[in-house]
């Protein structure tokens, strides 16, 4: 495989997929199943109701917006593989956020939740053939395509981890 064509990619979601090391987006994808359920496993019940400031999500928070995120990603990578020609709607996280009542969820159902996203992703990109993956589309007003999805998925996540490790786990 190959890594994403950054000139065919929106300017914000190129910095996730310059977290990315590698360019086997199938193997990247199943990898991170792994690496990230381990680490947020790892991470004690108490903590996950704790914000680094106040207006700033919890960990709960955090992963259902891991959650939130992959499924439109994914969306947009199969609508795009599939050559819809609409333009796909944007979303606001920060309203995502608010409404998904992740703190009333436990870390068990959140991580089998992110788990069962994630493992529907990567069955996703392995059904993509190099054509699929070279489709493009229009998704928040701007024109993306779906290999670079995937590794924006991947990238997401890694962000993600490190700004709780930096903030949340210190």
């Amino acid at each position: 495989m190959k890594r994403p064509d950054l000139s065919r990619v929106p300017a914000f979601p190129q910095q996730y997929i310059n977290l990315v090391t590698g360019d086997d987006l199938n193997s990247l994808l199943n990898e991170q199943i792994q690496s990230t359920n381990a680490f947020l496993q790892n991470i004690p019940e108490a903590r996950w109701t704790f914000q680094y400031a106040p207006d700033k999500w919890t960990i709960k928070e955090v992963v259902q917006h891991l959650i939130d995120t992959e499924r439109i990603l994914s969306y947009r990578a199969l609508c795009m593989a599939r050559g819809e020609t609409a333009s796909l709607p944007g979303f606001d996280e920060n309203n995502y956020a608010a409404a998904s009542k992740a703190g009333q969820r436990t870390k068990e159902h959140l991580l089998e939740e992110l788990k069962a996203v994630q493992q529907a992703t990567t069955y996703l990109f392995h059904s993509f053939d190099e054509e699929q993956l070279e489709r493009s589309g229009i998704a928040n007003g701007a024109s993306n395509y779906v290999r670079a999805l995937g590794f924006i998925v991947i990238g997401h996540v890694l962000h993600h981890i490190r700004i709780l490790k930096e903030k949340y786990l210190y």
